[in-house]
C-alpha cells in the first residue's frame, strides 16, 4: 500500500512539473506544434500501456467516435493550445493556481447539467476557490478587474479551465461505456490528428531542426511523464484506495508547481500568489470533501 501512496505523490510532483516543462517549451515552440508533439509522444506510449494493461488494443464502437473526437478537440487540442499560449506570457506558478480551479468548474456545471447536489460546504469551497483565483489573476489588486489590466496570458489559462471542464463533462457519459485508459487513449489519438494540420501550417516541418535539447526534453516530459505515467499512476491509485483518497493528492499539484517554478525558473513567491494558493486549495478541498448527505466524491481533475 505504501507503494501506491508514493506513486500518487509522484503523480502530483510530475503533474506540477508539467507547468515548468510547458513554460520552457512555449518559449521556442509554437503552441500547435508543441501540443501536437506532446500528444504524438503520449499516443505512442498510451498505445503500449493499453496493450500491456488491457492485453489488446481497446475496441471502439462507431457511436463512440463522435464523443471521442469531442474529447480530443476539448481536452487535447483546445486545452493544450491555451496552455502553451498562456505559459508563454505568464508565470508557471500563477498558471498552476488558476488551473487548480478545474474541479470547481466541474462541480458547478455538474450541478447545472446533471443536477448534482451542491451542499453548503461545496458552495463555500467554490466561493473560496474563485476568490483565490481572482487574487492570483489580479496579483492582489481587485481594481485590476475593472481597469482591464488582466492580460491575455491569464485569459488563455482561463481558457484551459473552460476546455478541461467541457472535456470532463463530456467524458462522464463516455466513461460509462469505456475504461479510463481507453477513453484517454482515443482522445489523445483524435486530438493528435486534429492538431496535425494546424502544426503543419504553423511551420513545424521547417522549425523542428532548430528546437533545442531543452525543448525536446520538455516535450518528452509532457508527453510521457505528464500524460502517460501520471495518468497510469493516478488510476492505479483509484483502483487500490478509491477516488476520494487518491483525489486528495491532486491538491499537491499546484504546490509542487509553485516550488518548481521558484527553484527552477526563479519565479518570485509573491504575497498574492501565496494567499491565492491557500484560498484555492482550501476551496478545492471543501468542494471535493464528501459529506454524510452526499457521500460520493465530486469529480476530480485528472
Amino acid at each position: 500500500m505504501t507503494r501506491v501512496y508514493l506513486k500518487l505523490l509522484g503523480m502530483a510532483v510530475i503533474w506540477g512539473g508539467t507547468f515548468i516543462a510547458g513554460k520552457l517549451a512555449a518559449q521556442n515552440v509554437g503552441p500547435y506544434s508543441a501540443a501536437f508533439l506532446r500528444f504524438a509522444i503520449a499516443s505512442l506510449f498510451l498505445l503500449l500501456a493499453a496493450w500491456k494493461i488491457e492485453g489488446r488494443l481497446p475496441a471502439i464502437r462507431p457511436q463512440q467516435l463522435l464523443p471521442v473526437l469531442l474529447l480530443g478537440l476539448t481536452g487535447v487540442l483546445a486545452y493544450n493550445v491555451f496552455f502553451f499560449k498562456g505559459l508563454k506570457l505568464i508565470e508557471a506558478g500563477r498558471a498552476a493556481i488558476i488551473i487548480a480551479n478545474n474541479p470547481i468548474g466541474i462541480a458547478l456545471f455538474s450541478a447545472l447539467i446533471f443536477r448534482e447536489r451542491l451542499t453548503p460546504m461545496r458552495l463555500a469551497g467554490i466561493g473560496l476557490s474563485i476568490s483565490g483565483a481572482v487574487v492570483v489573476i489580479t496579483r492582489g489588486s481587485w481594481a485590476a478587474l475593472g481597469g482591464g489590466t488582466v492580460g491575455p496570458g491569464e485569459l488563455f489559462i482561463l481558457g484551459c479551465v473552460a476546455s478541461w471542464v467541457t472535456f470532463s463533462l463530456l467524458g462522464k457519459a463516455l466513461l460509462k461505456e469505456m475504461s479510463p485508459l481507453s477513453s484517454i487513449l482515443y482522445a489523445s489519438l483524435s486530438g493528435t490528428l486534429c492538431l496535425a494540420l494546424p502544426a503543419w501550417q504553423e511551420g513545424l516541418p521547417a522549425a523542428w531542426p532548430a528546437f533545442t535539447r531543452t525543448d525536446w526534453l520538455a516535450l518528452f516530459y509532457l508527453g510521457f511523464f505528464g500524460t502517460v505515467l501520471g495518468f497510469v499512476w493516478y488510476y492505479e491509485g483509484i483502483q487500490r484506495i478509491g477516488a476520494t483518497k487518491a483525489g486528495i493528492f491532486i491538491n499537491f499539484v499546484p504546490v509542487s508547481a509553485i516550488v518548481f517554478s521558484f527553484l527552477i525558473l526563479g519565479e518570485p513567491l509573491t504575497a498574492s500568489l501565496l494567499v491565492g494558493t491557500l484560498l484555492v486549495l482550501s476551496g478545492v478541498y471543501l468542494t471535493n470533501r464528501p459529506s454524510a448527505a452526499d457521500p460520493s466524491p465530486a469529480p476530480l481533475d485528472p
